[in-house]
């Protein structure tokens, strides 16, 4: 992303998004990153259709709207899958993508495979990834 754009969104964010404490508002601006590398990478035709008022982005990609949820297993938990179908629903999503984003590169995918398992992921998202942010690399694990 490019300086520039990543100014004037962080600046949408401030004011749009007034009424979020200021670490909220950093947690958006680092969903924001995330959303817009990995499209970078995964991508490039996506649209980014919606990203401020829910942790669950909204895209298009050939004609089908996705919501795609980034999850950071060392600064948060896994956020509830009921909530996502729920979101689903409310804006008539016809998929929705679960991303592990991680800072270094992981490979025994088995702790994904012990988080898929325990929190029903595999029942709510019809594709999940690992995106390793600084490498570049996207690996579909369903």
């Amino acid at each position: 992303m490019e300086l520039t754009a990543f100014h004037e969104l962080t600046q949408e964010i401030s004011s749009e998004c007034f009424f979020m404490t200021e670490s909220q508002q950093e947690e958006k601006v680092i969903q924001l990153i995330d959303l817009h590398h990995f499209v970078e990478c995964f991508d490039p035709k996506i649209k980014i259709l919606s990203y401020l008022h829910h942790p669950i982005n909204i895209i298009e990609q050939q004609g089908n709207t996705i919501g795609i949820l980034f999850c950071d297993m060392k600064h948060s938990a896994v956020p509830d899958s009921n909530a996502s179908e729920e979101f689903r629903r409310r804006y008539g999503l016809s998929e929705l993508w679960f991303v592990f984003v991680e800072e270094t590169f992981v490979p025994d995918t088995a702790g994904y495979a012990d988080t898929i398992i325990e929190n029903s992921l595999d029942i709510f998202y019809e594709k999940i990834f690992s995106f390793n942010f600084f490498q570049s690399i996207i690996h579909p694990l369903k």
